[in-house]
């Protein structure tokens, strides 16, 4: 059974939630972003929940010190804000999916297990994606580049990281600009397919030395092509 946090000060979106959820999941409910930090240092999560407006901070400052402080939980938002420039920021803090109310408890339910299958998934990979040019240590969010013969860290944000990660994870596939989208942004965030373009640009100077292992894929999208794999 999977254990899911949500912080939400609405006690009927929390029946709502924990109704639609019952036969996958436990759902423990923090009604303010302070009993939200308790639990946190108490308890581990597959998945949190997370509405933009609380009653003592907002959720999206909130997902950006989860998404630093536990890069492999997924992070979904619920909200009643559902303009592009809201989800746009939700997915810039870190968030993996954003879901406007009111929803579907069906879709709610169908889309937290595509994505804890998904995490499931990533997790046998194990916690360290080595090759020569680059580590990457997902449970620290840790990724080190080679420069003149030594490892030197690399500070990404956590949808840089995300991005890297989702490359990583496919190495030498060619994945389409509009996959990445649905992937990362969601099906339901129209966002246009240059703003991919934009965030592998950003990845990539940060990777300096070793950009080149994202390559561009003229017409289709980016492949992620690194060389020697280390053990």
């Amino acid at each position: 059974m999977k254990n899911i946090l949500l912080i939400e000060d609405s006690k009927e979106i929390f029946r709502m939630v924990s109704q639609a959820i019952k036969p996958i999941s436990t759902v423990t409910w923090a009604e303010t972003i302070s009993t939200a930090r308790e639990n946190l240092t108490k308890n581990s999560y597959d998945l949190i929940l997370i509405d933009v407006e609380l009653p003592d901070g907002n959720g999206i400052e909130l997902c950006n010190e989860i998404s630093a402080n536990f890069p492999l939980v997924p992070i979904f938002f619920l909200s009643s804000h559902s303009e592009l420039s809201e989800k746009v920021l939700g997915f810039s803090a870190g968030a993996d999916d954003y879901i406007t109310k009111p929803f579907e408890p069906l879709e709610l339910k169908a889309r937290i297990e595509a994505r804890l299958k998904k995490t499931e998934a990533m997790s046998e990979v194990g916690n360290h994606l080595n090759w020569k040019e680059i580590k990457i240590d997902k449970a620290k969010q840790k990724v080190e580049i080679l420069r003149d013969d030594n490892y030197e860290t690399i500070d990404l944000t956590a949808l840089e990281f995300k991005l890297l990660l989702y490359f990583a994870n496919q190495p030498e596939v060619v994945i389409e600009r509009d996959r990445i989208l649905d992937d990362l942004w969601g099906e339901e965030v129209h966002v246009y397919s240059r703003s991919v373009d934009t965030h592998v640009s950003k990845l990539r100077k940060k990777l300096d030395c070793v950009s080149d292992i994202i390559k561009s894929i003229h017409g289709a999208g980016y492949k992620f092509s690194p060389t020697k794999k280390l053990d």
